[in-house]
């Protein structure tokens, strides 16, 4: 997987965040799979911090935009960035950040998601009505992709609408 060149814990690191962004701790944890030092890792990683070459708040930017497009809430992408180990100051500064500069609409972006999973192709007048067991099904289906009770209630009536 890696060339035999790259049996530094810098060349490992370096060989993985060139494929894509990983948080400080993912990397921590990768370069431990491999067996390096503990010292060795936290002076790479310190390094490479230091270099720009990698940066948490950047990971939790990019992050945040791949769980918007996967149609994932707030409240799950903090979850799993929390579970990256990225403190909650930058969880919130990158949601804040990229939903500016993607003009996201939590609310809108729940409706979306909801319209995706659950098409309701030529639904005359009378078929419009949820019942509530089916209600239910979608209003588990959005909180488990990490949307509020808000945003949950809004989709649930631009379905209907």
């Amino acid at each position: 997987m890696f060339g035999a060149g790259n049996a530094t814990p810098r060349g490992v690191a370096i060989d993985l965040l060139a494929r894509r962004e990983y948080s400080r701790a993912e990397l921590h944890q990768k370069l431990l799979q491999k067996a390096f030092d503990e010292a060795e890792i936290l002076e790479c990683l310190n390094a490479l911090e230091e270099q720009g070459l990698q940066d948490d708040a950047r990971f939790a930017e990019s992050f945040v935009r791949s769980r918007v497009l996967r149609g994932q809430g707030p409240m799950r992408i903090k979850m799993e960035l929390g579970r990256r180990c990225i403190k909650s100051d930058l969880q919130s500064d990158a949601l804040r950040l990229v939903a500016e500069q993607e003009r996201i609409d939590w609310f809108e972006l729940a409706a979306e998601t909801l319209q995706r999973r659950f098409r309701t192709s030529g639904a005359s007048d009378g078929e419009r009505f949820v019942p509530p067991k089916e209600r239910a099904r979608r209003e588990r289906f959005l909180a488990q992709r990490g949307f509020d009770f808000d945003q949950i209630r809004y989709a649930l009536t631009t379905l209907s609408d």
